[in-house]
């Protein structure tokens, strides 16, 4: 499991493409999957017993991954666990061949994002710590795209529009924040609103 993956693979960090778009830029090569905290979630998850894969997909969303190929897989694991399948590397790789996610181009991101994390080196005992550092790093960009809206919003909103859309960005992230304390409590780990997700408490509890 500790194995490094060989060879650049496809440019998945990208929006999942269409071979027509053109060769994939060596710019949006994926990070060794080592270092990659979404890669080190999705592979613990793999790894993880029923019981604690089943907490962690309860509890994150698709949307908490930056990569759209790792939000797919991580639908798909969530999926087969939903239906109280097997959720292995294995039974996920046929997954994508059964839902014909595995042809084409698109298949191929599929499969080497799968490949890649597979063999990240997740530990199955770590997964809560690594999904806290995952959900820790969507929070901050949901920082990056509210300070995005605002500035669109100060050139572009009505002046009498301003201080209410601040505020409905303010009651967002006060949701969001909040919702980083919760999934800090549930998998076990102290709440660290935007730390990264560098703390001591590495393991989610096995649900009765």
């Amino acid at each position: 499991m500790s194995a490094a993956p060989s060879g650049p693979g496809p440019g998945y960090g990208e929006v999942l493409d269409d071979p027509a778009e053109g060769p994939v830029d060596a710019g949006d090569l994926l990070d060794d999957p080592r270092t990659d905290a979404e890669a080190l979630c999705l592979c613990s998850l793999l790894w993880s017993s029923s019981p604690v894969a089943r907490t962690i997909t309860d509890t994150l969303t698709q949307y908490d991954f930056e990569r759209p190929v790792y939000r797919e897989l991580f639908e798909l694991i969530a999926a087969q666990i939903e239906a109280g399948k097997p959720h292995d590397p294995a039974s996920i790789a046929a997954a994508l061949t059964q839902t014909g996610r595995a042809a084409g181009h698109r298949g191929t991101q599929l499969s080497r994002a799968l490949s890649d994390a597979t063999m990240a080196g997740g530990a199955p005992e770590a997964a809560g710590h690594y999904a806290i550092t995952v959900v820790c790093a969507a929070y901050r960009r949901g920082f990056h795209a509210a300070a995005d809206s605002l500035t669109e919003a100060a050139e572009q909103l009505p002046q009498d529009q301003l201080f209410e859309h601040l505020l409905s960005i303010g009651r967002a992230q006060r949701t969001a924040t909040q919702r980083l304390a919760d999934i800090s409590s549930t998998l076990g780990q102290p709440p660290t609103a935007g730390a990264g997700g560098n703390t001591e408490t590495d393991t989610v509890k096995e649900q009765p």
